[in-house]
């Protein structure tokens, strides 16, 4: 009966609405029907609100948590980009949209991530997700996240389960479907072409669960939450955080010391912290920005430091010198990081989607700017030469350029050898150059705290200790 419900009712849509193309109205219609099909058929709307489903019991059905769509991430996580813990699943088209231009508006499905599990069939992991039905952040003003379980499947199509989704990303532009391994198959649903948030207007940056630095040993590493917690891993040791402390803005990056018996931290606010024998140089806490800092980069002499924005606003203090940004420049997609050449007279910038960005003495040799990826960049990490540069994915891809040798990387190894949820997507946080020839990759699961470790070594790199 449910075949026979979904070939009648996408006819029907056919002459109906303003979702185009058979495949793309069946795909919709069939979970629809799948939910609740009477109720589908006798009241008009659309596929994916075709039910009065409330995140909470206490909010009426003219509210947005009861109107079958999904809340942005941006209003739930600050970052207009998939959270971590999850995964682009599918994504959608609507013409039209006010907020570009009257153009082409693009919606990205963050669908939670299921268990590992070898060799597991299609389906959903409801149960399993880590997510909540509810509305966003308890409003009923907001639309519901982790209620929906639907997914269009154009993108990690190697990802076979998925759990429900947590929330959706939008863009006017298509490349940051690019970075999300998504085919080009469009599916359409205008109503949404006019849902907004102020937060979508705000400054493009990627948040993650952790930031990181390295050990000078490329031992050990250390990962700072977003509320300031520190978790040392292998040779990295603990200095002091500042879990438990009020913070005026999450923290997003940490550079270590020279000497690795010290870190900073630094918020997107622009906020420095020191701890161990990290000295304070400045900072931008308190002083206007045109866009959030995602991140920072230590001098080689360990007196000064950089701060860079997600514009590729470059900010200077103690030793580092400023030699140029992107600030007044229009970025496809923002900036994540930053790395300072060995003589600390330039520095490179790494975009999302691995377009690299060269200042002083920093040379370009290549970068995966327009290319097809799995995954979101993460950072970059030059060569002792500072000829060459490695660009490094979330899900722990690898891409080498000049002088740098590819030794191998996640997605490239055995699949018995991939046991990480979601094959690894949004899993990795550092990569780390070993001693002799080769690197290390680590993998945190977005679970916790304290984090789970997992470590990757590839060429002819010293075993990492564990913690």
């Amino acid at each position: 009966m449910s075949v026979w419900l979904t070939e009648r009712v996408s006819g029907l849509l056919d002459r109906t609405t303003s979702r185009r193309g058979f495949l793309a109205r069946t795909a919709v219609v069939g979970s629809a029907v799948a939910v609740d099909p009477l109720e589908y058929i006798l009241h008009p709307g659309t596929a994916y609100a075709a039910v009065c489903r409330c995140g909470n019991p206490a909010c009426g059905c003219e509210t947005p948590c009861c109107d079958g769509y999904t809340e942005f991430c941006c209003t739930m996580y600050g970052s207009n980009t998939c959270p971590s813990g999850t995964f682009a699943g599918g994504w959608w088209r609507a013409d039209g949209s006010d907020f570009c231009g009257g153009g082409p508006r693009y919606y990205i499905d963050c669908h939670g991530e299921c268990p590992p599990s070898s060799g597991a069939a299609a389906g959903f992991c409801p149960t399993q997700d880590g997510l909540t039905c509810e509305c966003a952040n308890g409003d009923c003003n907001n639309r519901a996240a982790g209620c929906v379980q639907f997914r269009y499947g154009q993108c990690h199509q190697e990802i076979a389960q998925a759990g429900r989704i947590a929330c959706r990303v939008v863009t006017c532009t298509p490349a940051y479907l690019l970075d999300n391994a998504c085919t080009t198959t469009a599916m359409y649903d205008e109503y949404t072409a006019n849902h907004n948030r102020p937060c979508l207007q705000a400054p493009a940056f990627v948040r993650r669960a952790y930031g990181s630095a390295a050990t000078a040993d490329g031992m050990g590493v250390w990962l700072v939450a977003q509320d300031g917690g520190v978790f040392a891993f292998g040779s990295a040791q603990y200095h002091g955080s500042m879990g438990g402390r009020l913070l005026n803005a999450p923290i997003v990056g940490m550079a270590a010391t020279k000497d690795s018996n010290g870190y900073w931290m630094v918020a997107n606010d622009g906020g420095i912290f020191c701890f161990g024998n990290a000295s304070f140089f400045g900072s931008m806490g308190g002083r206007p920005l045109n866009s959030p800092i995602v991140g920072m980069a230590a001098t080689p002499d360990g007196q000064g430091y950089w701060l860079v924005a997600s514009d590729g606003g470059i900010f200077s203090f103690g030793s580092a010198q400023f030699h140029g940004s992107t600030g007044a420049i229009h970025l496809n997609l923002p900036i994540v990081g930053m790395a300072a050449t060995p003589s600390g007279n330039g520095y490179w910038m790494v975009a999302s989607d691995g377009g690299i960005f060269c200042f002083g003495d920093a040379s370009f040799h290549g970068s995966t700017g327009g290319q097809a990826l799995r995954s979101l960049i993460a950072g970059l990490l030059p060569t002792g030469t500072g000829n060459g540069y490695y660009l490094w994915g979330q899900d722990g891809s690898i891409f080498a350029f000049g002088d740098a040798v590819d030794h191998g990387d996640y997605p490239r190894l055995p699949s018995t050898s991939r046991t990480l949820a979601a094959d690894g997507i949004d899993a990795f946080y550092a990569l780390v150059p070993n001693p002799p020839a080769g690197y290390s990759l680590w993998a945190m699961s977005p679970l916790g705290p304290p984090p789970t470790k997992h470590t990757y070594t590839f060429g002819l790199a010293a075993v990492v200790p564990s913690p």
